[in-house]
């Protein structure tokens, strides 16, 4: 995680449009309120600085495919590389919960 991390930092490589959507998501979920865009644009830049725009891609692809029934979704939900894109999303949330809330 720690050259990943490194990558993303050097790289700033989301777009506009994905931190638009985290924070609009962010805000839909804890408060429409202009402290809470502070704090959600905070959020997604703290992720964006701990993890890579693809690996964060690849875990919300992860999240959203593994609501899918079946052998489909069971795949997402079990695959090794799945897990460990989601640890490393849930690890990014969770520092940027720490250090923006």
């Amino acid at each position: 995680m720690m050259a990943a991390a490194a990558r993303a930092h050097d790289t700033n490589d989301y777009p506009t449009s994905a931190r638009a959507e985290y924070v609009f998501g962010c805000m839909k979920a804890n408060g429409e309120t202009r402290q809470m865009i502070e704090q959600c644009s905070c959020s997604i830049d703290i992720i964006a600085s701990l993890l890579p725009y693809d690996r964060y891609v690849t875990a919300e692809t992860v999240l959203s495919m593994s609501q899918v029934r079946g052998n489909l979704g069971t795949q997402f939900r079990s695959s090794e590389h799945a897990k460990n894109a989601l640890d490393d999303l849930r690890r990014a949330q969770a520092e940027a919960e720490v250090r923006c809330f």
